[in-house]
């Protein structure tokens, strides 16, 4: 028998919207839409029966939101960004991305903003689709294709370009106004639910490589050394990729196809022309200043800061410098989302960076307000298509729930037990169910009966 509704119930419930930790929730599900028909407080625990999932005694939430991902990049430390894309087969590189998607989907990552595949075309589009066909499970997927750059503004670099031998292309490259334009409406063609650009970028890299080389106590040009920050001593600075310009005829075009728009931002300056220009979101923004948080306050523009990419390159005295500054932007009122550069490290360990922004001083409630609504803002809010990383009517029903409370644990955050992303249960128990592939013909009525029950 397939139930029209599910049942779930919680002791303790985070709303983001209201940043409040709410007693005795009960949440009912539509099965077949896979949306939130009802919240409301239950008056008695009697009102549970043995078919609803009870999530008492546990920390329930929604599902997390990653507003900055690579899904076809893997840890910098296992191998350099060029060294991916130059070396690694598509086939690999797929393969990787599907694994990366599934573990953080057990992680309780249900919605990722994925930033650009790195030199693998269009296929993030191409995995979307598989999730969204039930083929493959992962976190529900708003890419971007291709990153936007001016010409030779973000490519791979390499000193051997032989001949018969092209480089994978690292951007869609658009130079002037209407250059720029038709590079958005070739992303949009190509399936993107999100425009993402260089405002900034460092042009001279391979003018001024390492002196050791990796291994000698030094790293390979690519590496995470070479990457960020993106000044050097002043050597190779970054610098504005468009246009005044440019960037707003990326923007206007973006919002003719209804998409949200992100900004990769290195410098006060890049920082301030996306801003000016009406971004979405900017990322990054290492190098700023008291009157650019001011700017970005008033602007409402999203600030995604991608700490766990930067504590992973600097020294614990240069990250704690950049902490500081991140929480000065939230006391001047910037609006936040969560986003690690998730790809850099681990797919998985996702949660670092909401750890990293509690850890600069910012409260418990604002960084899961800025992981669950920040996060549906920066994917385009109602544009988007759907409504979620809050529980109300209408809503995607996605639902984590934590063996351990973050109020009083500071890992709490990886003690996913249970994972729902649009009604499908992913997770029970600490263990995967109902994976997309599992074959039923050769199992008991038992089990089926009772992954019949789990999944309504």
């Amino acid at each position: 028998m397939i139930h029209k509704f599910v049942l779930l119930h919680s002791s303790i419930l985070f709303d983001p919207k209201t940043k409040a930790w709410l007693k005795n929730i009960s949440i009912k599900v539509e099965c077949q839409s896979g949306g939130i028909a009802e919240v409301y407080t239950r008056k008695s625990d009697d009102e549970i029966h043995s078919r609803d999932i009870d999530l008492r005694g546990k920390i329930v939430m929604p599902g997390f939101v990653d507003a900055h991902t690579h899904i076809f990049l893997h840890s910098y430390s296992e191998r350099s960004s060029t060294e991916q894309e130059r070396d690694e087969s598509i086939v690999e590189r797929t393969v990787r991305a599907t694994n990366h998607v599934r573990e953080a989907l057990l992680a309780g990552y249900t919605t990722y903003r994925d930033l650009g595949t790195e030199a693998m075309e269009n296929f993030d589009a191409n995995l979307r689709d598989c999730i969204n066909r039930g083929l493959i499970p992962g976190p529900r997927l708003f890419v971007a294709t291709h990153a936007l750059a001016s010409t030779s503004g973000y490519e791979v670099r390499s000193e051997s370009r032989q001949s018969g031998h092209a480089l994978p292309r690292l951007s869609d490259a658009g130079d002037g106004p209407w250059g720029v334009r038709r590079a958005v409406r070739r992303r949009v063609g190509d399936g993107a639910d999100v425009i993402k650009f260089y405002a900034d970028y460092r042009r001279k890299v391979m003018r001024f490589p390492p002196l050791r080389p990796a291994g000698a106590g030094g790293r390979a040009p690519g590496a995470a050394g070479i990457r960020f920050p993106p000044t050097h001593g002043g050597v190779d600075p970054a610098v504005p990729l468009f246009s005044q310009e440019e960037m707003v005829a990326i923007v206007q075009e973006a919002r003719l196809a209804g998409l949200p728009v992100a900004a990769h931002a290195g410098t006060v300056e890049g920082a301030a022309m996306a801003i000016r220009a009406g971004v979405t979101s900017v990322e990054h923004v290492n190098e700023n200043t008291d009157e650019l948080w001011e700017e970005l306050a008033k602007s409402g523009v999203i600030y995604v800061p991608t700490l766990t990419v930067f504590d992973d390159a600097l020294p614990s005295a240069e990250m704690r410098k950049v902490k500081a500054r991140v929480k000065k932007a939230f006391d001047m009122g910037v609006r936040f989302a969560t986003g690690g550069d998730t790809g850099a490290f681990a797919h998985g360990e996702n949660v670092r960076e909401m750890e990293l922004m509690m850890d600069a001083g910012i409260p418990l409630e604002d960084v899961l307000e800025a992981c669950f609504v920040g996060g549906w803002e920066a994917c385009g809010k109602d544009l988007c298509g759907y409504r979620f990383g809050f529980f109300e009517e209408g809503a995607r029903a996605d639902i984590v729930a934590l063996d351990a409370d973050p109020r009083e644990d500071k890992r709490a955050l990886r003690k996913v037990s249970f994972v729902m992303k649009d009604g499908e249960v992913y997770k029970q128990d600490g263990a995967a169910v109902n994976w997309p592939g599992e074959h039923r013909w050769n199992k008991s009525e038992e089990e089926v009966l009772l992954k019949l029950k789990q999944r309504v």
